[in-house]
């Protein structure tokens, strides 16, 4: 418990006030994105904001990377609209509840642990398209509803004064801390517009031209729904994406925060995190969520660093919803939307342009398919997992080309093989190549002391060669095989040596037996 509230012991080296600054800053940014997520899956405002308060509280003491920033999603939000507008609100809080679960399992069973399968490619990929995500979404920021209700591109005085909030809100963001650190360069361009917007009775967007966030406390609520094994059979599938969207995002991000930081967080401590914050918010009106990398970015870039500024982000949400809905309001979107745009600029992972003629083939085509299909699908997990196939495939196939085999005939007139190089699925084909069972001698031995037999495949392989040695009257022995290979085969006529001993010491335990 010690490190988890660690912010309160004022001999950690912690910045009360980065940490109470950015989190005002993230507070202000979640407003907008929480209720336009919310408004992506059909439902009611305050079931994004009510989200992104209790998400962003529970992980912010209890998840396993201090500086994260988690709430309301669009990857959650694109998850849901189906069940949304198939079932209504209560199936998906109880599908949010059930995915809870699912995360909380998958911490507890230390699967937090397989985001390090993911490849670097991968990363570069998701962190491309998440910014071009966050990029575009801004762009509806710059559309205003016509009388039919349709949205339209702004013109004339109404864009270019939308335009030049925007840009002067960069502005201040880039060259303020050229200047000062002393404040937050985010939360300081936000007031500046603001004061600007409202002091001069400025007519442009505002936060209340999109919903409202008047509200009061979450309210407790057990999800009106059947419990039965046909409503399981509804939510269980939509859970199982929701747990699997929200772990990924999070895992990710938290890879991507460790970078920044260059220090180390905790994927499962996380997952049970998410796990907990995604049950307790449906039972709060909440839409479920996750690790939001735009608002991380944020926090982290105003030099937060610990819980704390987490937990302000999420009193504060709650206070504006309570008490400043009328105040935050009046706050002007450019503001929020500049913002947006300088994140989505630092997300970018700009160093992956240049590195393109350097990388891999596979590895530039992995990251831009993963860039794609997080642009035009929305789907985070999909996005990852194509590109973890993808990148697994590559590595097996350079794998497969690199079994190689030395080939002797000792004074005794035994041929040698000696493997060298992973037998496995892909290098089958190669591996049987290398043999001549015709025109070898009498006796064959076929040595992996450099090699390993990796799958079933590669078994099948050794089965088959001996077979067919066999099969022309000669005999084969297969030295340094692995004790599992041996049990799998249960064709030893002979065990040639246990061990072999070099210079004393034991070199290598696995076994050798001869076939034939």
């Amino acid at each position: 418990m010690q490190g988890i509230f660690r912010f309160f012991d004022l001999k950690k080296d912690i910045n009360y006030k980065n940490e109470i600054l950015s989190g005002l800053t993230v507070a202000l940014a979640l407003v907008p994105e929480a209720i336009a997520f919310a408004l992506i899956a059909g439902l009611s405002p305050l079931t994004g904001l009510y989200a992104a308060f209790s998400v962003g509280l529970i992980t912010s003491i209890f998840g396993g990377r201090p500086g994260m920033i988690s709430g309301a999603t669009g990857a959650v939000a694109v998850v849901i609209v189906a069940l949304a507008k198939s079932h209504g609100v209560e199936y998906i809080f109880g599908a949010v509840v059930l995915a809870g679960i699912i995360q909380i399992l998958a911490g507890v069973f230390k699967l937090g642990k397989f985001i390090r399968l993911v490849p670097h490619p991968v990363m570069f990929g998701f962190v491309n398209g998440l910014a071009i995500v966050i990029f575009l979404a801004q762009l509806d920021q710059f559309k205003i509803m016509d009388p039919e209700g349709i949205l339209q591109w702004m013109t004339g005085a109404q864009l270019y004064l939308m335009l030049g909030l925007v840009l002067l809100t960069m502005l201040i963001i880039w060259g303020l801390p050229k200047l000062t650190k002393a404040i937050p360069a985010s939360l300081t361009a936000i007031l500046v517009i603001s004061a600007i917007v409202i002091g001069f009775g400025i007519n442009t967007k505002t936060v209340g031209d999109i919903a409202s966030i008047n509200g009061g406390f979450p309210p407790f609520h057990i999800p009106a729904i059947p419990f039965t094994l046909e409503t399981l059979s509804i939510i269980l599938p939509y859970a199982f994406v929701i747990a699997g969207v929200g772990l990924i995002e999070s895992l990710l991000t938290l890879n991507l925060i460790d970078e920044i930081t260059e220090t180390r967080g905790n994927g499962n401590q996380e997952c049970i995190a998410q796990g907990a914050a995604n049950f307790i918010t449906g039972l709060f009106s909440g839409m479920g969520g996750c690790a939001m990398i735009g608002q991380s970015l944020i926090n982290i870039s105003s030099g937060a660093r610990a819980r704390l500024s987490g937990i302000v982000a999420s009193v504060m949400l709650l206070m504006f919803i309570m008490f400043g809905a009328p105040l935050i309001e009046q706050l002007p979107m450019a503001a929020l939307t500049g913002l947006m745009i300088m994140v989505a600029i630092g997300t970018f992972e700009w160093t992956s342009l240049r590195s393109f003629g350097q990388m891999p083939t596979h590895d530039v085509i992995v990251m831009v398919l993963v860039s794609l299909i997080t642009v035009f699908l929305h789907n985070l997990a999909l996005a990852v997992l194509v590109g973890v196939i993808i990148s697994a495939l590559a590595f097996s196939w350079e794998n497969a080309k690199r079994i190689r085999a030395r080939k002797r005939i000792d004074e005794n007139g035994v041929k040698h093989y000696e493997i060298y190089g992973p037998l496995f699925f892909g290098s089958v084909t190669a591996f049987n190549d290398k043999f001549d069972v015709q025109n070898d001698p009498q006796e064959i031995i076929i040595d992996f002391y450099e090699s390993r037999v990796a799958d079933m495949s590669g078994i099948e392989a050794l089965n088959k060669i001996t077979q067919r040695y066999k099969a022309v009257g000669k005999t084969v022995q297969l030295k340094h095989l692995s004790a599992r290979c041996r049990k799998i085969l249960n064709k030893a006529d002979k065990i040639v040596d246990v061990n072999v001993i070099e210079g004393g010491k034991e070199k290598d335990p696995r076994l050798s037996f001869e076939l034939g």
